[in-house]
């Protein structure tokens, strides 16, 4: 880390900060480390910028144990963590995880529990645009409707007190390659990365090259703001499918009005059910058990149709 200086992102996420109220002045924020090149850039970045805001930074690592080199990886991140004087805390998996899904909520619990136990408000990713571009194909192709195609959002809440942040999404790969070839950052290299037999490195390393060699240049760009918008739109629809769910919502008896709900377009009703239906089966219900409940709304009164789960029926 031999060269020092201010840079066009160091520019950039200032303002992203400042603009987007992300992680305000004084917090205690836990930064998620992989030792990978966008966590690096992360990292470097939050302690350059640390002295205009105030932060209490920390590094975490959250070691899979999927690699014979994943002990010395995390102790790579530990002696980057000394280096800035920050502390540095570690959780290694006791048992195998057998999936990229499986991985991704075995990190989530293990950052959430090392925030809780340490009273850190924050925990911050290195997630950039080149994920969020890759999440939207991958989430495209499984199926998914709008709120899959804009997951990978600016920020969520894990648990009550606790926030994920991901302030990188306006920021390639590539160019968190070239901040830390700038810095002369050590990154350490995850094999597993270069494995296609799992589909986002698939995407990311055969989809979207492709994509751009032959079809659009900046499709990753344009992959990612399409994600943007989307969040956006996502986020009015979910507010105002809320406010006819809390009219049509029955005061005494599990139950929606159906005259209500038949006032309003198809992409509310459905988003009305949906969030009905999750409270109702404390899960997420299918695109076939939303419409099949929604055939209900413009069916005559006493028809043969099917209830609401759990005996749940509309008025």
């Amino acid at each position: 880390m031999a060269k020092q200086g201010w840079t066009e992102l160091h520019a950039q996420l200032h303002r992203t900060l400042r603009s987007r109220q992300l992680l305000p002045k004084n917090s205690p924020i836990l930064v998620a480390v992989s030792g990978g090149q966008d966590s690096l850039c992360l990292i470097k970045l939050l302690v350059d910028l640390q002295p205009k805001w105030g932060w209490e930074l920390a590094i975490a690592h959250c070691d899979h144990r999927w690699r014979g080199d994943s002990q010395a990886n995390a102790q790579h991140v530990e002696k980057l963590a000394q280096t800035w004087a920050l502390p540095y805390y570690q959780q290694t998996a006791t048992e195998a995880l057998n999936s990229e899904a499986a991985a991704r909520q075995w990190r989530y619990q293990a950052l959430s529990a090392i925030a809780t136990k340490y009273g850190q408000e924050y925990i911050v990713t290195g997630h950039t645009a080149s994920d969020r571009a890759e999440t939207l194909l991958y989430n495209l192709i499984r199926g998914s409707g709008a709120d899959g195609l804009q997951a990978l959002t600016w920020k969520r809440p894990l648990e009550a007190s606790i926030m994920l942040v991901r302030p990188l999404l306006e920021i390639t790969r590539s160019q968190t390659g070239a901040f830390c070839q700038q810095f002369q950052m050590s990154i350490w290299e995850d094999s597993t990365n270069q494995d296609l037999k799992y589909a986002r490195n698939r995407i990311r390393l055969d989809i979207i090259p492709y994509l751009q060699q032959y079809v659009n240049p900046k499709a990753e760009e344009n992959l990612a703001k399409t994600a943007e918008l989307l969040q956006g739109e996502v986020e009015y629809l979910q507010e105002t499918a809320t406010q006819i769910r809390d009219r049509a919502q029955h005061p005494s008896q599990p139950g929606l009005n159906r005259r209500i709900l038949g006032a309003v377009p198809l992409a509310l009703q459905r988003r009305v059910l949906r969030q009905f239906l999750t409270m109702a089966l404390s899960a997420s219900p299918s695109f076939d058990q939303i419409e099949k409940v929604r055939s209900l709304i413009s069916a005559p009164n006493r028809s043969n149709t099917d209830p609401f789960p759990g005996g749940r029926s509309p008025e």
